[in-house]
């Protein structure tokens, strides 16, 4: 059994997601992890599955047609790391360059690993959301670190436990 890694990228249109879903369980693909979403009329996916070889599940995509652009890529199944405390860290305020690379540089500096990151720009308003695992005993820290990022950037920046029903 083949473990594939897929990106899907387009113009956004109904019925992308169904049809991605449809064509690689056409060619026995099992769809394990994915994340869609739109960014700017624009589609975009990235999935994991399991089952057909990267050649079958690549020709099922590529007949979808519509201007989607599919990569199709082999991966070796690796286990998880151990996971450590799950934290949200939230940015929000005037949008300026270097808002991501700062903060994600300030969480990778603690030993913060992102599980997830989300960005929006609404008029003036820039978001972050990001969902990280940091080393125990180490949010404190990473809290003072953050605060003094945000200070330099203009943007308030917080950093809360996650709970598990809300990942």
């Amino acid at each position: 059994m083949h473990e594939l890694a897929i990106t899907v990228i387009g113009p956004d249109r109904t019925g992308i997601v169904a049809d991605v879903a449809e064509a690689l369980a056409a060619v026995g693909a099992n769809l394990t992890d994915s994340t869609m979403t739109r960014l700017r009329g624009h589609f975009a996916m990235t999935l994991i599955c399991t089952g057909p070889s990267a050649d079958d599940a690549s020709a099922a995509l590529s007949a979808l047609g519509g201007g989607l652009l599919a990569t199709v890529r082999q991966v070796e199944a690796e286990p998880s790391p151990s996971a450590g405390e799950p934290f949200l860290v939230s940015v929000h305020g005037a949008d300026r360059l270097g808002i991501v690379a700062a903060v994600t540089r300030v969480v990778a500096g603690a030993g913060g690993n992102i599980t997830d990151l989300t960005t929006r720009l609404t008029g003036p308003l820039y978001v972050l959301v990001a969902e990280v695992d940091l080393p125990p005993g180490r949010a404190d820290e990473l809290a003072e670190q953050l605060a003094v990022a945000g200070a330099e950037l203009g943007v308030d920046v917080t950093l809360r436990r996650a709970e598990s029903e809300l990942l």
